[in-house]
């Protein structure tokens, strides 16, 4: 059934004028902040812009010509995705007016709300579309699925619309529901604003997107990959010789963890290989848990900012600033030099330790709330 809705969506974003491709490099950009998957979590999304001087009291934009980065994975998970979606698009022109920037990107789970992939959306996230007017609209849907059901018989026959069949309908479309899809549609509040936005882009040496880039997908240039993701979420034909399946491929770049799972024996050449495509020295990723905090492999080729929090233990908030060649990592409120290798990288973690140790001691949490 949720395969019609999204039929009529295709059908009203044909209309649409395709948007101008965004800016995808930046050069000479003295400060950026890179804050890793969101998932709904307004909270932290707030608390880590406070600790990095981006919004004021009034959760206006004060971070002046700091380029903000936010690697994707907003949606999903939790409830608030649409306070934070909020939040950057009242943010993003506050920001170019200061010089600055504030550059969304597109992740696996912004693809999935696009494409009708609701796994992981949580009931409180349609709940929040929610109105005097959805039980009308889910009503008026109800009656668009029947007639199309009729017209349309699937293999099995035309099904029996009795209550039975209108209560696994309604289980299945929350109220909110028709609002949401309505929303991260092509031509709806976010799924539009999606479409004008970047899944890769360069500031200075640095190579920003959500999962990687596999080895499939290193010999294309950044707009032709960022080209091909939106031509994709507008259901454009693709380009035969362009990147292929760049929604799911898992070598592609909302979904490619080898940079972040991979042994680095193993992964070391494709790592080089695509620093040197892309003339950079780091490639700053989120999409995969695999630490507790920042974390960098291949001696800083390669940065993680998504961070998995073990069960029972608190958030650390933790996000990274590049200034130059410095690189910062926050954590739990504090700022900390990001060792990248060897010796520095061992004090690095010791001190992520530490400070994880006095917060489960003050919290009465187990001591395994440290590093991982």
């Amino acid at each position: 059934m949720t395969r019609v809705f999204a039929g009529l969506l295709a059908v009203l974003a044909v209309s649409l004028a395709a948007p101008a491709q965004a800016q995808s490099a930046w050069d000479h950009v003295a400060r950026v902040v890179v804050i890793g998957d969101l998932h709904g979590d307004y909270g932290k999304f707030h608390d880590q812009l406070i600790q990095a001087g981006l919004i004021n009291g009034r959760d206006a934009w004060s971070g002046g010509a700091t380029h903000l980065v936010q690697l994707g994975d907003v949606p999903d998970r939790a409830p608030d995705t649409r306070k934070i979606l909020d939040l950057l698009i009242k943010l993003e022109p506050q920001a170019r007016r200061a010089g600055g920037y504030v550059h969304a990107l597109i992740g696996n789970h912004e693809a999935m709300n696009m494409e009708g992939d609701l796994r992981y959306t949580t009931p409180a996230e349609f709940a929040a579309f929610v109105d005097r007017d959805s039980a009308a609209r889910r009503d008026a849907y109800y009656a668009r699925v029947v007639d199309a059901l009729k017209a349309n018989p699937p293999a099995a026959g035309v099904p029996t619309f009795d209550e039975a069949f209108r209560a696994k309908f309604d289980a299945e479309h929350p109220l909110g529901w028709v609002e949401h899809r309505a929303a991260w549609s092509p031509n709806g509040v976010y799924g539009r604003w999606v479409l004008t936005h970047n899944a890769v882009i360069r500031i200075d040496d640095a190579l920003y997107l959500h999962g990687g880039i596999g080895p499939e997908f290193a010999s294309f240039d950044i707009d032709v990959l960022n080209k091909a993701v939106i031509s994709a979420l507008r259901h454009d034909p693709q380009d035969a010789a362009g990147p292929q399946d760049i929604l799911w491929n898992e070598q592609g770049p909302l979904w490619y963890r080898g940079m972040a799972m991979n042994d680095e024996a193993t992964e070391a050449a494709h790592v080089a290989a695509v620093l040197t495509r892309y003339k950079v020295r780091r490639i700053v990723l989120g999409h995969t848990k695999r630490y507790s905090m920042v974390n960098a492999r291949f001696d800083g080729g390669v940065i993680l900012t998504d961070i998995a929090v073990p069960g029972g233990c608190l958030d650390p908030h933790g996000f990274l600033i590049k200034e130059g060649d410095t690189l910062t990592a926050v954590h739990r409120g504090h700022r900390l030099t990001l060792g990248l290798s060897g010796a520095a990288h061992d004090a690095y973690l010791a001190e992520i330790a530490a400070l994880d140790r006095a917060v489960a001691l003050g919290a009465g949490l187990a001591p395994t709330c440290t590093v991982k």
